[in-house]
């Protein structure tokens, strides 16, 4: 009898631990497959490459804002897909962002395959076109934008940043000043992948 209450208990306990372990198992969720190509803090980039229909390149969600440019214009932000862009957000009272211009214009006549876009902010309009001419920058395309929009959508809030996007979408933000020799190293590291 004894020897029968312990096959019984033992039973009982295998049914138990079988049952919870099985309950378990199947309440939870497999693991996702992972890429293991792209490290797990790197969040995958935004699609890019080109619309089959058009021919032209398709824009990453960053890309997708339409501004006005210092004179006027309408500016789509999705015309840049596809290229290696240097973003300088700056005000006009930063002098910071004072200090950066001569690099950023100095940078820009000589990366030619990099589009560089001033998004000027936190001031009047008047003001912003008054930096331009006081820095000697209106080669670049400078974007007004007062309310803070393009900023808001590429996760700046404070002047002199740059932000950086390669072809492939993906973005790499640095706080200035970052003088001639700091704008550079973040251009090679811009440039340096690229597909011909």
């Amino acid at each position: 009898m004894s020897n029968l209450r312990s096959a019984a208990a033992a039973m009982m306990t295998l049914t138990l631990l079988t049952t919870a372990c099985g309950t378990t198992a199947r309440d939870e969720p497999e693991p996702a497959a992972t890429d293991t190509s792209v490290p797990a803090a790197t969040p995958p980039a935004p699609p890019t490459g080109s619309n089959e229909e058009t021919g032209k390149a398709t824009a990453p969600a960053a890309l997708r804002f339409t501004a006005q440019t210092l004179d006027g214009k309408t500016f789509q932000g999705e015309s840049l897909a596809g290229k290696p862009i240097a973003f300088w957000f700056w005000a006009p009272w930063c002098t910071k962002c004072l200090s950066d211009a001569p690099a950023v214009k100095a940078a820009a006549a000589q990366h030619k395959d990099v589009a560089f876009v001033g998004i000027a902010g936190l001031d009047t309009e008047a003001a912003m076109k008054q930096f331009v001419q006081r820095t000697d920058t209106s080669d670049l395309v400078h974007l007004s934008d007062p309310k803070g929009a393009v900023w808001t959508k590429l996760g700046v809030s404070q002047q002199s940043t740059f932000v950086f996007m390669k072809p492939d979408g993906s973005l790499e933000k640095a706080s200035g000043p970052l003088g001639q020799d700091g704008l550079e190293e973040h251009l090679r590291t811009l440039t340096a992948q690229q597909t011909p």
